[in-house]
């Protein structure tokens, strides 16, 4: 088996103020993921399920973006209704050794996904324009993020780990 790639959507590329066009093709994205992945994962066992790609099994992808993502959305509607919040980070490789995340069912995440997904893109269809510059200050990196890039962020987080699922079923042949 091949070595598997470190993103296997491509890089990211940040865009920190994307075009109208570029925001609904990002939409778009974010509001298709929950579905991808239930297609992605609809047939594997769990012994696959189970089986790593680099660090990370193919479950604990999954709930990982549940995790990430219910973040990403709290952090929207923080940076909607605050002026230049600061954001709780958290440590995602620890939340991924939790005993939830390395062998819960993904009967408990997926439905979870789609929740999240569909309120967010709620959120995010009510926005103004000038909505998409708001800001949220990330203490990790010492830097305000712009919600239109982070519009941009998760939607490549989505594609990102969804290629790494794919990737393992190519390669094995699942």
């Amino acid at each position: 088996m091949a070595s598997p790639p470190q993103n296997a959507a491509g890089e990211y590329v940040p865009e920190s103020n994307p075009s109208a066009a570029k925001r609904a093709e990002l939409v778009a994205e974010i509001a298709a993921l929950p579905a991808k992945v239930r297609g992605l994962v609809a047939n594997l066992t769990p012994a696959q399920l189970d089986t790593k790609y680099k660090n990370w099994t193919a479950r604990q992808i999954v709930h990982h973006l549940s995790d990430s993502h219910i973040n990403a959305y709290v952090r929207f509607k923080l940076a909607l209704t605050e002026d230049r919040p600061t954001i709780k980070p958290y440590d995602e490789s620890a939340w991924a050794e939790l005993p939830d995340t390395k062998s819960a069912d993904l009967a408990l995440s997926l439905p979870l996904l789609e929740a999240v997904h569909a309120r967010w893109v709620a959120v995010i269809a009510a926005m103004k324009d000038t909505d998409f510059a708001r800001t949220f200050i990330h203490p990790e990196f010492q830097k305000a993020f712009s919600l239109g890039e982070t519009l941009g962020l998760y939607a490549w987080h989505g594609q990102h780990h969804a290629g790494q699922i794919a990737w393992l079923k190519r390669e094995k042949g699942w």
